[in-house]
């Protein structure tokens, strides 16, 4: 069969279009502050990676500084790296490291233990930070659309302190406050959609009813800035793998904000938080600050590697990454606008700046399909099933011509794979 005219048309039009398109990502890249940071990072020439908002690349020093901790500190030190080394307080010189990037200051975060084994502690002890004056305030909301594990997390905490649990949608958490708001836990951005949640509104509106918040930073820490502090916020958890780039499984932190911390009760009283860890005391004594949410021994490799790599956001400015990250996912919803067929894929991100975290999801339904391929052919993203394509945007590696590189090898892998049967 013959080529029609609209076929050569629609040929030239997309052509003219990936041109115009790919010289716009050339001359932004050529504008970015933040494009020689690219270098700091192990990355594939012949792929682009959007994965970032599951697990960051690879920072190029980390491997000489962990062969290091192996071979010197552990090797030769051993024990006397506890203290010759200075094992025993990274947690705490870790937290404050991250502190400026979430918005905290000093002694506010401690590192340790995993992202769910954080929401525990904190949900708990924002229950046990109530004033027992006021019983009747109780429940424990939970956002409905939570990440699995901090739900999971809230029903059993809900159990243990007796509490009735309430899952909602965020869109309708300010109208569910009220005299029985005990303590509220929420995602700063949704980790489906992207959808980037009102914290400073969602926090002052908890506390005008009497409530206390615990944010799940997961999605943000390190991809816009947070402001922990100048919000008031009460308790915050936190992973280190994501935007952070800390390597897989690296430690979670804890934020407690000082005027919580002499109250703050972990229901996790490892010896690591006692006041006096080494006198091997049978009574628990909370140590001072934030270092009551430690528990058991630091897993000192990956927290060491995570120290590290945190080297790679020495003189930059969380704004200018913000900048970036709305620039970038901008662009390639223009790209995508541009090159896929239409019908075939729909952005369930928002589009406003004020509700976009720093990915992209793309609803298709043959996603499966589609993220298979594109992986196949070097466009890293991910998949949330049934009939998501997601695409995190880490600024400090990711350009803009990557972003445009993806939306057209997207567009391509949507004309080969058959659509289904519409919906």
């Amino acid at each position: 069969m013959s080529e029609s005219r609209t076929d050569r048309t629609d040929v030239t039009d997309r052509t003219g279009a990936a041109e115009s398109l790919a010289d716009r990502a050339a001359a932004l890249d050529a504008a970015d502050e933040l494009a020689e940071r690219r270098e700091l990072f192990t990355l594939d020439d012949d792929s682009v990676y959007l994965d970032g908002n599951s697990l960051g690349a690879l920072p190029r020093h980390v491997p000489e500084r962990i062969q290091d901790v192996i071979s010197r500190q552990w090797g030769e030190l051993r024990i006397r790296s506890w203290t010759e080394g200075g094992w025993w307080t990274a947690p705490e010189r870790i937290g404050d490291r991250i502190a400026p990037l979430v918005g905290a200051g000093p002694g506010q975060i401690v590192v340790g233990d995993s992202t769910s084994v954080n929401v525990f502690k904190a949900v708990v002890a924002a229950v046990r930070l109530l004033d027992p004056a006021e019983p009747a305030r109780d429940e424990i909301l939970v956002d409905a659309t939570t990440f699995p594990t901090d739900g999971y997390i809230a029903r059993s905490a809900a159990r243990m302190t007796g509490r009735p649990i309430v899952p909602l949608d965020p869109e309708n958490l300010l109208g569910a406050l009220g005299p029985r708001t005990a303590v509220v836990l929420v995602n700063h951005v949704d980790f489906r959609t992207g959808r980037l949640h009102d914290l400073p509104g969602i926090t002052a509106a908890a506390h005008e009813a009497g409530a206390l918040v615990v944010w799940d930073l997961c999605h943000s820490a390190g991809a816009l800035p947070v402001g922990l502090d100048a919000h008031g916020v009460d308790l915050a958890v936190g992973c280190t793998y994501k935007y952070l780039n800390g390597g897989p499984g690296s430690p979670a932190f804890l934020y407690v904000a000082e005027r919580h911390q002499a109250r703050f009760d972990s229901p996790l009283p490892g010896w690591n938080a006692h006041t006096d860890p080494f006198a091997m005391a049978q009574d628990f004594a909370p140590a001072d600050g934030a270092v009551r949410g430690r528990v058991g021994t630091p897993d000192i490799l990956s927290m060491l590697a995570l120290e590290a790599s945190l080297d790679v956001w020495e003189g930059v400015r969380v704004e200018a990454v913000r900048a970036k990250s709305l620039a970038l996912t901008d662009f390639f919803l223009e790209c995508v606008e541009a090159y896929a067929p239409p019908g075939r894929v729909r952005s369930v991100t928002p589009a406003a700046h004020a509700e976009r975290g720093s990915q992209v999801a793309l609803r298709c339904a043959e996603a499966p399909a589609v993220m298979e391929t594109l992986i196949a052919r070097g466009v890293i993203g991910d998949l949330r099933r049934p009939d998501l394509l997601r695409f995190g945007f880490t600024p400090l590696y990711v350009g803009f011509a990557d972003a445009e590189r993806a939306a057209r090898v997207l567009a391509e892998v949507l004309t080969e794979v058959p659509a289904g049967p519409p919906a």
